[in-house]
């Protein structure tokens, strides 16, 4: 009785009236549409302001001409092609750091303690916030290495900041694949490497380069450490090497927005709608490659 007592009262309370069920069950499903649909109207709102305030300011001289202090005289290819370099060689430093890391952690590294603790302080980077890898990048690439305010130390930067999402994100994609099929790969006297290499990876590869895209999406709008090791907020050149100094498109963003003069702020939401089609366009492009390497698989 004893036992039967703490079990009922262990157990959850379920009413067996049908028609309560399905009052709860509507007011719920309104109550999520509702948050659903006020997170998608805000988005509706601030997305028709930018495009009212920036949408006349859009043409290819704005896209060609550099940074000026006239506003009908300002572009943004400073800020664009430093983007442009500074996405790209943070792909390229993230993305074999990311990956190997990731290999090691679910093939190779033994299951104990110490495996346990790197796992757990690696989705613990994940939350840190990006100022703290700016103090990061400016004590250790900027100062340590001597690379000044070039676009190579906000890369290795910004590869910092995303490495725990490129590192958790390809661990979830090659568990994902069925241990069945690395296991018929061994049985038929592959070695461990090779069944991973031809079964294993070639299967979670859309995963890890969806991963790898959403990672880069998030670098590509960050502004606290760039400014923390000291990229400029004006320049009047485009980067022609990696330790050439620079500038990106939340950090041109931000100075025009910071100005008094109406016409800034137009270039200001110019300037996002570009970074937003840029971050789309990226989006997009790991749709896909993601969908086609699925149809070959």
């Amino acid at each position: 009785m004893t036992a039967a007592g703490g079990a009922a009262a262990g157990a959850v309370e379920f009413d067996v009236r049908p028609e309560r069920r399905r009052v709860k069950g509507t007011i719920f499903l309104w109550a999520c549409f509702a948050a659903t649909s006020l997170g998608v109207v805000l988005l509706a709102i601030l997305l028709i302001e930018i495009m009212r305030q920036g949408m006349g300011r859009l043409s290819l001289e704005f896209l060609s001409n550099y940074p000026s202090r006239f506003p009908e005289r300002a572009g943004i290819k400073s800020a664009l092609w430093g983007t442009i370099w500074t996405v790209g060689i943070t792909g390229l430093l993230s993305f074999p750091l990311g990956v190997g890391a990731a290999i090691y952690l679910e093939e190779y590294a033994p299951r104990n303690w110490l495996t346990r603790v790197i796992e757990t302080n690696i989705a613990n980077l994940a939350g840190v916030p990006s100022i703290v890898y700016g103090v990061l990048g400016l004590a250790v690439f900027v100062r340590a290495m001597g690379l000044g305010r070039s676009v190579l130390a906000g890369a290795a930067t910004l590869a910092l900041l995303i490495l725990p999402i490129v590192i958790i994100s390809s661990q979830e994609a090659i568990r994902a694949v069925p241990p069945s099929i690395k296991e018929a790969g061994l049985g038929i006297g592959a070695t461990q490497w090779q069944a991973l290499r031809h079964l294993v990876l070639p299967i979670a590869f859309p995963g890890i380069l969806t991963g790898m895209i959403l990672a880069l999406s998030r670098a590509i709008g960050e502004t606290a450490p760039l400014i923390m090791i000291g990229a400029l907020t004006f320049i009047a050149f485009t980067p022609n090497t990696p330790l050439d100094e620079f500038t990106v498109l939340p950090i041109q963003i931000f100075n025009w927005a910071s100005r008094p003069q109406a016409g800034f702020h137009e270039l200001a939401a110019a300037g996002i709608m570009v970074l937003l089609v840029a971050l789309l366009s990226m989006n997009a492009l790991a749709i896909i490659l993601r969908n086609r390497l699925r149809k070959e698989i």
